[in-house]
C-alpha cells in the first residue's frame, strides 16, 4: 500500500517537486511537467512524452540526454491536460517540430490531440504516435484500440534516438510507428495498487490467484488463473507473445529486446528467477536476445505484478536502440555531457479579465456561489466516486474532480473579485478545471463550462434560455471532443437528458429553477441507469463485465452537481448574491 503522503490531491505536485530537486543534473520544472535541464540543440526534433503520475520511471524519469526532451505529467492515473502538454512542447521546441507519444488511453488521446491542434495552429509542425503494445486489451484486428503499457519504453527511446541522430519530424514519426508495430506486451498481477489516502487497493485478487491482462492504472485483470510457478509464469508470458509475431518478421534468428517490467512491488530477485526461464524459452524458439532489460520501467504505484515486452528489431531499430542515454531513471552507454541550460522562470499566462457591467458582475457572484456548491458536493462524495470508478477503471475520478473543482472555484472567485462579468469568471474557472484536473473528465468539464460561459456574456443578466443554450452547446462540444454517445456508459448518458429537459423547460417558458430541477431529476435517473450498461468507451471498455451493476462515475458526478445547483437556484430569492433572470 502507499503509506506516505500529505494531502492526496497534492501528491502528484509534491512528487514532481521532489523528483526535480533530486535530479537537477537532468531535469528542471516547467509548467505542465519537466524538461531537460541541459541545452537542447537548435534544429533538433523535440520529443515530448507523458501521461498520468504513478508510473515512475515513466514519464519524468525518462527525460534526459538521448531520451525525451520533456514530459507532461498529469495527476495520479490521469492524463495531463491539453494546456500542460502544450506548455511542455512550447518549452522544448527548437524549430524542427514536436513529436508527441503516450499510451493509448482516452484522456491522453483527448488532451494530447487538443495540444497538437493548438501547436499546429501556431505553425509548429507536430506529429503523434500512440503506444498500443498490450496484446490482451484488443484482438489483432483492432490493434489501434490496444492500451500502451511497458512498450512505452521502446517507442519513446526509438523516437528520441532518431531525434538525437538528426532525423527530421517525418523520420522520427516513421521509426516510432515502426517501433510500436514491432512491440508486444502482456502482463499479470497478484495484488492491486492503492492510491494515496485510499483505504484499500483498487482491486483485489483472491489468495493463490493471479489476474492476467491488467492495465497500468489499477484496472483489474481481464481474466484470472491460479498462480503458477516462476517457470510456469515465464511460459505463459512467452507463449502469449509468440502467438502474435509482428507481420513480416521471421522467428528463426530474429533479434529481440526482452523487457521484463516490474509493476511496483514485485522483487527484482523474483523477476530474475522468471527471466531465467524466459531467456531459455526465447532462445529455444530461435530468437537472438539483445540487451535484455529486467527492472521497473512503467509501474502502477505499488502493484505486485509484471509484464513481458518483446521488441522485434530490424537493422535501423537496433542501431537507434544503441544510442547512449542519460536520464534520471534510465542510463545506457556514455553520453557527452551537454551544458546546463540557463534556468528561467516561465511566464504564466494570466486569464484576461473583461470587466462586466453591474448586472453581469452580480451574475458573476452567482457563478462563484455555484462553483462553491460544486466543490462542496464533490468533496462530500469524492470517496464514493473513487470507489465506483475503481470497479472497472482506475479509481481517480474523485481526486480528479476535487482538483478540478477547487481550481475552478479559486479562478472564478479571483476573476469575479477583479470585476469580471459572468462569462469571463466562468471561462476562467473552466480553463482552470481542465488544466488542474487533467484526464478525460477535466477536459470535458472544461468544454461544458466554457460553452455555458459563452452564453452568459459579460453584460446584463442571463436568462433561462441562455443557460439552457449553453448547456446544449456544452453537450455538442463534449460529443465532438470525446465522441461518446448515449449507451457508451459515460458522462454523456446523464448530460443528454439533462440538456434536453432543460431546453424543453426553457422553450415552454418555465422559470430556470423549475426547468433545472426537472433536468437534474432526468440526469439522476439516467446516471443510475448506467449501472446496467456495458462500457464502450475509455479504460473500462476492456473490463466491461466488471462494471455491470455499478453506475458510471462521470454520469453520477454530473447528476450530483446538477442536483446541488438546482437546490442553490431554488433558494436564490433569499440569497442576495445570486442573480439569474427567470
Amino acid at each position: 500500500m502507499t503509506r506516505l503522503w500529505n494531502a492526496p490531491a497534492d501528491f502528484a505536485d509534491e512528487m514532481i517537486e521532489g523528483f526535480v530537486a533530486a535530479n537537477p543534473r537532468s531535469v528542471r520544472r516547467a509548467s505542465g511537467g519537466v524538461i531537460r535541464s541541459t541545452v537542447i540543440p537548435d534544429g533538433q526534433v523535440a520529443v515530448v512524452i507523458g501521461g498520468g503520475s504513478g508510473h515512475y520511471p515513466a514519464f519524468g524519469g525518462l527525460v534526459g540526454q538521448g531520451f525525451a526532451h520533456g514530459a507532461a505529467m498529469g495527476n495520479l492515473f490521469a492524463s495531463p491536460s491539453a494546456q500542460q502538454v502544450y506548455a511542455i512542447a512550447k518549452a522544448v521546441d527548437r524549430g524542427a517540430g514536436v513529436f508527441l507519444s503516450y499510451g493509448n488511453y482516452a484522456g491522453d488521446v483527448l488532451n494530447f490531440d487538443a495540444a497538437q491542434e493548438k501547436l499546429r495552429a501556431e505553425g509548429i509542425p507536430t506529429r503523434t504516435v500512440t503506444v498500443t503494445d498490450d496484446i490482451f486489451s484488443a484482438p489483432p484486428a483492432e490493434k489501434h484500440k490496444r492500451r500502451g503499457i511497458a512498450g512505452d519504453l521502446t517507442v519513446f527511446r526509438t523516437a528520441a534516438a532518431a531525434a538525437e541522430a538528426g532525423y527530421d519530424l517525418d523520420g522520427v514519426t516513421r521509426v516510432a510507428a515502426l517501433a510500436n508495430e514491432r512491440t508486444r506486451s502482456f502482463g499479470v498481477a497478484f495484488t492491486g495498487c492503492t492510491l494515496p489516502g485510499a483505504p484499500a487497493p483498487l482491486f483485489a485478487v483472491p489468495s493463490g490467484r493471479m489476474a492476467i491482462g491488467l492495465g497500468i492504472h489499477g484496472e483489474p485483470g481481464i481474466d484470472e488463473t491460479d498462480i503458477p510457478t516462476a517457470d510456469g509464469l515465464a511460459q505463459l508470458l512467452v507463449e502469449r507473445l509468440l502467438d502474435e509475431i509482428p507481420a513480416g518478421v521471421p522467428v528463426e534468428g530474429a533479434r529481440v529486446v526482452p523487457i521484463l517490467n516490474g509493476l511496483g512491488s514485485l522483487k527484482y530477485e523474483e523477476m530474475f528467477v522468471v527471466y531465467r526461464r524466459i531467456a531459455q524459452l526465447l532462445e529455444a524458439a530461435g530468437l537472438v536476445l539483445v540487451d535484455p532489460h529486467v527492472g521497473e520501467y512503467c509501474t502502477s504505484f505499488d502493484m505486485a505484478g509484471t509484464s513481458l515486452t518483446l521488441f522485434w528489431l530490424d537493422e535501423e531499430l537496433e542501431r537507434l536502440w544503441d544510442t547512449p542515454v542519460d536520464a534520471p531513471a534510465y542510463r545506457r552507454g556514455s553520453v557527452v555531457a551537454a551544458a546546463q541550460s540557463d534556468a528561467h522562470e516561465e511566464a504564466v499566462e494570466a486569464h484576461e479579465i473583461t470587466p462586466g457591467d453591474d448586472a453581469s458582475q452580480q451574475a458573476a457572484r452567482t457563478v462563484s456561489a455555484a462553483l462553491r456548491v460544486i466543490v462542496d458536493t464533490i468533496d462530500a462524495h469524492a470517496d464514493e466516486l473513487g470507489r465506483i470508478d475503481a470497479i472497472a477503471g482506475d479509481g481517480d475520478h474523485g481526486i480528479g474532480m476535487q482538483r478540478g473543482s477547487h481550481a475552478a472555484l479559486a479562478a472564478g472567485i479571483a476573476a469575479a473579485d477583479a470585476g469580471a462579468g459572468a462569462r469571463t469568471s466562468l471561462a476562467a474557472a473552466a480553463d482552470a478545471w481542465a488544466d488542474k484536473a487533467g484526464g478525460t473528465s477535466g477536459a470535458l468539464w472544461g468544454v461544458i463550462l466554457n460553452a455555458v460561459a459563452a452564453r452568459l456574456g459579460d453584460a446584463g443578466t442571463p436568462d433561462a434560455a441562455a443557460v439552457a443554450a449553453g448547456v446544449a452547446e456544452g453537450l455538442r462540444g463534449v460529443q465532438e471532443y470525446g465522441r461518446a454517445e448515449v449507451g457508451d456508459k459515460t458522462l454523456v448518458d446523464a448530460l443528454v437528458p439533462f440538456a434536453a429537459t432543460l431546453q424543453a423547460g426553457a422553450r415552454e417558458g418555465e422559470r430556470l429553477r423549475d426547468a433545472w430541477a426537472s433536468a437534474a431529476a432526468s440526469a439522476t435517473d439516467a446516471a443510475a441507469a448506467t449501472a446496467d450498461l456495458l462500457p464502450r468507451m475509455g479504460r473500462a471498455r476492456t473490463h466491461g463485465e466488471h462494471s455491470v451493476g455499478t453506475p458510471d462515475p462521470g454520469a453520477i458526478s454530473l447528476a450530483l452537481i446538477a442536483t446541488a445547483l438546482g437546490e442553490l437556484l431554488a433558494t436564490r430569492d433569499s440569497t442576495r448574491d445570486l442573480a439569474v433572470q427567470d
